[in-house]
């Protein structure tokens, strides 16, 4: 039993190193690979290179989201459920799209992105509910966005407001004028992304 004991120890005493060459061969090869695999990827137009989601949502009675725009409560003169002012959204329709061009060069870690969103309804909170989809205000964000190491991103934002229909114009006495949610803006910050967010689009790997 000691001589079989021996002999099996010496055998693979014999092999860690044959193992060893082994796997540092398969980790050359794989890195091999994966930089000619990079360095043939496309200057234009990568996988991805378009990518985003779009979003429809409703809002049950007593819950419309309010656009800032219409006094609450109201005030008796705006006339009650004949009231002008009726911007507290039914239905939002919204989107994010990124473009990320560019494959190659240190452009290829920037990207675009434009976030729109509509909001629709006609509604006066503990007056009137209805399902109507009257548009009244598309609001959108654009800008540019640089990735860093470590899952950061530089972004600068633009954001703006655009009354739709009739809320271009006054409302009556229960129109605050307001420029829509948040209005005009000019944004530059720092975001960080974890847990794998957001890294199913373009290689950006630094």
């Amino acid at each position: 039993m000691r001589k079989i004991a021996l002999a099996l120890f010496i055998l693979s005493v014999a092999l860690v190193p044959s193992a060893a060459s082994q796997t540092i061969t398969s980790q050359a090869t794989f890195s091999s690979r994966h930089s000619l695999q990079a360095s043939q990827a496309p200057t234009f137009f990568p996988r991805n290179w378009i990518r985003g989601y779009t979003d429809f949502a409703v809002a049950p009675s007593h819950n419309e989201p309010d656009l800032g725009r219409c006094m609450f409560p109201q005030p008796a003169s705006a006339g009650g459920t004949t009231s002008q002012c009726t911007a507290y959204a039914r239905y939002i329709l919204s989107g994010y799209l990124e473009i990320q061009p560019l494959a190659r060069t240190a452009a290829r870690h920037l990207f675009l992105f434009f976030e729109p969103r509509f909001s629709f309804g006609r509604n006066i909170p503990q007056l009137s509910y209805q399902a109507s989809m009257e548009p009244m205000a598309y609001d959108r964000a654009v800008g540019a966005a640089f990735e860093l190491p470590r899952n950061f991103q530089l972004r600068l934002t633009q954001h703006q407001v655009d009354y739709l229909g009739r809320y271009g114009s006054w409302l009556g006495p229960a129109d605050l004028r307001t420029t829509g949610p948040y209005g005009l803006y000019t944004t530059f910050s720092v975001r960080w992304t974890f847990g794998g967010y957001g890294r199913n689009g373009a290689p950006a790997a630094y």
